[in-house]
């Protein structure tokens, strides 16, 4: 299959992300979400980092031209009618993901390839709710898309041969390093890392050490560029709680269980960097 337009659903921080290296990779791209505000703020963050880009003379003002044009920003959804692959990179909820499959199975072409962005969810799961399970799969780029190399690229249980190739090939088009595993709750970067991030806040809440000294251990003693409690907070305490809910209740394992203060955080609003506060506190934005 040769995939030319590419639909992203979710104009967000990684949805915007990923349509920035689809486009610069000279795919045309599709950037839908709800509102036409997220639209545009999602075509905004673009456009910042290529000027970003621009400015440190790794980019030219003709690649930027040429990125910005192959991006279209939409609300509507049956705009994904023409798209060869659909990503999703919407919220966290698999109520809310299975219900967009649904509708784009019924909207896209027999032939478009669905992957869904999601952190932790089963792709199994995911693919259930539509009518092509072997054109399912999943693709996790981390954040920030831009920058990191990695695409987890996940196979659901029907997922086929043919997508898994054909998948692993754009990611490479797109200048990432995609790595293959198998379908699972957490798939492999999230189900370590917050094992991690939890253990953390255990030694928090029970006074084994402060949020300074429990991130300068795994700075300076594990090579850590971020310290656990520091990477929650750029992650988001409630994105961070929902992976661990996820794990928690996918493996029904007591390991996996969320830490309580992690839950009180949430629960007091404190989420982190785009909140001003989490765990280290932070100026407006």
């Amino acid at each position: 299959m040769n995939i030319k337009k590419i639909g992203i659903i979710g104009a967000g921080t990684m949805g915007h992300g990923i349509a920035l290296v689809c486009a610069k990779a000279g795919y045309d791209v599709i950037l839908h979400d709800i509102k036409e505000d997220y639209v545009k703020k999602g075509l905004a963050s673009v456009e910042k980092f290529i000027d970003k880009s621009v400015e440190k003379g790794k980019m030219t003002p003709e690649d930027k031209k040429n990125i910005l044009g192959r991006i279209h920003g939409t609300t509507k959804l049956d705009d994904m009618k023409d798209a060869d692959l659909v990503i999703e990179a919407i919220v966290e909820q698999v109520g809310l993901k299975k219900e967009l499959f649904q509708k784009l199975d019924g909207i896209c072409k027999k032939e478009t390839l669905f992957a869904s962005n999601t952190s932790t969810i089963p792709i199994t799961d995911l693919a259930s709710s539509t009518k092509r399970p072997d054109q399912f799969i999943g693709m996790h780029f981390m954040n920030p898309v831009p920058l990191m190399k990695l695409v987890e690229v996940i196979r659901g249980l029907r997922t086929s041969d043919e997508t898994t190739t054909i998948i692993k090939h754009l990611a490479e088009k797109m200048e990432k390093t995609p790595i293959e595993v198998n379908d699972g709750p957490g798939f492999i970067s999230n189900r370590v890392l917050f094992s991690m991030i939890n253990e953390a806040i255990f030694c928090l809440q029970d006074g084994t050490g402060t949020v300074q000294s429990i991130d300068t251990v795994m700075k300076l003693g594990m090579n850590h560029p971020m310290g656990p409690l520091e990477l929650a907070d750029l992650i988001g305490l409630d994105v961070s709680l929902n992976i661990l809910t996820v794990l928690y209740e996918g493996f029904n394992d007591s390991k996996y269980r969320p830490c309580p203060l992690l839950k009180k955080m949430v629960q007091a609003g404190y989420l982190g960097r785009k909140t001003g506060k989490g765990f280290y506190e932070y100026p407006p934005r």
